[in-house]
């Protein structure tokens, strides 16, 4: 390859200097020209040796990686804003580097790739790519050929210190291959042998294991952040569980009828699993339990918010009465006082509060309406 995708600065959630970022910004913009160019020009290979069917998958992911990282690109300059930045926005501009990219119709591996990431899987494809367009002819560009392979296998040498202890064994072994194979071949080429036929297999297989840690390093990425998810809902389950309970032992002792609410067992929710698959039907479960809640809490409120409305429907008869001068009229007051003691009992028990109210109401319209010439 005649280019490849620049070291990021910082981390997730850890800010790089403004020198960082502009030597990074422009070191990405010229990857971004040299690797659209040769795109272009392995694309037009393709077509002109009617490969299109064999090759069109792995030219449309590379283009789809490009691409998202072009758009990500345009944020990351925005943001940055010819170097006006502050320290909100140096950490926005971590998290756009290092945070997952976006693709139309999830064309991207496990839509959870980095910028960098998408980078160097980019570099990976188009490696095979020209390894299986069996281009580079000549010695110098073989030299190049090999010389992208040492550096293909430093980058996934660093991704392997990102492999769980149970996994990076095997991808060691295929890297410690790789980088035997790479020595065979120069030490042929150097006595004059064709190697073309081999540096294109191993090319091809480099790619492969490049491409195989990265696309597993974003699988186990989405699983973590799966699996924290589901941690913390379930978390803010058990204490919804708590509130709606605590809430219906409330309106329970306060008023009467209680409403009829059915509360969910987060029992049916069973043990939490630790696949990304099972985890994603965990979480559904636990969406239509948390809406369960959500409904239970809307009744008992709903019942809460009846009782203080009649309250607020005496206080304002009660008003209108004395403002009509008839506060003192003998059955006002008896129900009145009525609906007051039926307020202050425990529980309240509400269609008895509110006939009074309609009583009241009534025999004020009517005292009302009497009193008019």
């Amino acid at each position: 390859m005649s280019a490849s995708s620049p070291a990021a600065p910082g981390q997730l959630g850890v800010a790089a200097t403004p020198q960082q970022l502009l030597d990074y910004l422009g070191r990405l913009d010229a990857w971004l020209a040299e690797r659209r160019a040769e795109l272009d020009a392995l694309d037009a290979q393709i077509l002109a040796t009617g490969r299109q069917s064999e090759l069109t998958g792995d030219m449309s992911l590379a283009m789809a990686l490009w691409q998202a990282a072009k758009t990500r690109q345009g944020l990351l300059l925005a943001t940055w804003d010819s170097g006006r930045v502050g320290q909100q926005e140096l950490e926005k501009l971590s998290s756009l580097i290092w945070g997952r990219l976006d693709a139309a119709g999830g064309t991207l591996p496990s839509a959870g790739v980095s910028l960098p990431e998408a980078g160097r899987l980019c570099d990976a494809l188009v490696a095979q790519l020209r390894a299986r367009l069996n281009t580079d002819p000549n010695a110098t560009a073989i030299q190049i050929r090999l010389r992208d392979l040492r550096a293909q296998a430093e980058r996934i040498r660093d991704q392997l210190k990102l492999e769980p202890p149970a996994l990076a064994p095997l991808g060691q072994a295929r890297l410690d291959t790789i980088v035997a194979r790479t020595a065979d071949i120069a030490a042929k080429q150097s006595r004059g042998g064709d190697v073309l036929g081999l540096l294109g297999a191993l090319e091809a297989d480099a790619a492969k294991l490049e491409r195989d840690l990265i696309v597993g390093a974003a699988r186990r990425r989405e699983g973590r952040d799966l699996l924290t998810r589901a941690r913390e809902e379930n978390a803010e389950l058990a204490a919804q569980e708590h509130a709606v309970s605590a809430l219906l032992g409330q309106v329970a002792a306060a008023i009467w009828p209680v409403p009829a609410v059915a509360m969910p067992d987060l029992g049916r929710l069973g043990p939490m699993p630790n696949t990304a698959a099972a985890l994603t039907g965990y979480l559904a479960e636990v969406d239509r339990v948390e809406a369960e809640f959500g409904a239970a809490q809307a009744v008992l409120s709903r019942s809460v918010a009846d009782r203080d409305a009649a309250a607020s429907g005496l206080a304002a008869l009660q008003a209108r009465a004395a403002a009509a001068g008839l506060a003192g009229d003998p059955t006002l007051t008896a129900l009145g006082r009525l609906a007051s003691e039926r307020l202050t009992a425990a529980p309240v028990v509400l269609p008895v509060v509110q006939h009074l109210l309609t009583a009241y109401a009534a025999q004020l319209d009517f005292l009302a309406t009497a009193a008019r010439p």
